[in-house]
């Protein structure tokens, strides 16, 4: 039974993932995002129960990367979809289209599905990812999505237009979709020691987090998935320093 306890974790993130899907589809929004941060939450405990308890096994790597697809794949495509469709601001995208094929574009957004369970397989796969990642794990991803859907929620001043914007939203979908699968490292935000050296992109970011969150409060979360993207690029490309 011990061995199962992270296994529980997992199945508990795949059960508030379908959840999580049901609800936003049919437009209760708030109650997806608790459902989706349900999943976060078994997310990480299944792998600390794993590690504390030395009962890792390919058989819980795998159940995690399906429980995955569906929370951290399926879902934030759906919170796409639902935007696009919801949108009241028409787009030069979309405007030079008939009426019927401009109901099928939203469908678009599952582009990011496709693209999530290509990087759920490649890291099963990836000696590299043990301790950071390569490319755009799926659970930030997510977060990215999640803060869109509480801004909308909140209708919070000059960012709510964004989330009522298709052609930002069209966007979305090759740039998510791109860094998903690229090379690019990226540090994970668990640290081993509290030290300077080796943490700097990690505590720039924290103290970055904490103070962002205090001004901005839930607006501030796809901005601090950018921000995270953005250093983990800058550290890479002009600081030649790769997560360690």
């Amino acid at each position: 039974m011990i061995r199962q306890i992270p296994n529980l974790f997992t199945l508990l993130n795949a059960f508030c993932g379908c959840c999580a899907l049901v609800s936003i589809l049919n437009g209760r929004y708030t109650e997806g995002v608790i459902f989706l941060m349900v999943c976060l939450a078994a997310d990480f405990f299944d792998g600390f129960a794993a590690r504390l308890l030395h009962v890792k096994s390919e058989m819980g790597k795998e159940l995690d990367s399906l429980a995955d697809m569906v929370s951290f794949g399926v879902v934030p495509a759906v919170i796409l979809y639902k935007l696009i469709t919801t949108a009241s601001i028409s787009s030069v995208l979309t405007s030079r289209f008939s009426n019927s094929f401009e109901d099928y574009l939203p469908y678009l957004a599952f582009i990011i599905t496709a693209f999530s369970a290509y990087r759920l397989a490649k890291f099963n796969l990836d000696t590299r990812q043990t301790e950071n990642f390569i490319g755009l794990n799926t659970p930030t991803n997510t977060m990215f999505f999640i803060g869109l859907l509480l801004i909308k929620i909140n209708n919070y001043d000059g960012l709510d237009t964004l989330v009522h914007n298709t052609t930002f939203l069209y966007l979305l979908i090759p740039i998510s979709s791109f860094l998903l699968i690229s090379e690019f490292p990226m540090f994970s935000i668990k640290m081993k020691n509290f030290t300077w050296k080796g943490n700097e992109l990690r505590i720039i970011f924290a103290i970055i987090s904490v103070i962002l969150l205090a001004l901005m409060q839930e607006a501030a979360v796809s901005i601090l998935v950018i921000i995270y993207v953005l250093l983990n690029i800058c550290g890479n490309v002009f600081l030649k320093t790769p997560p360690q």
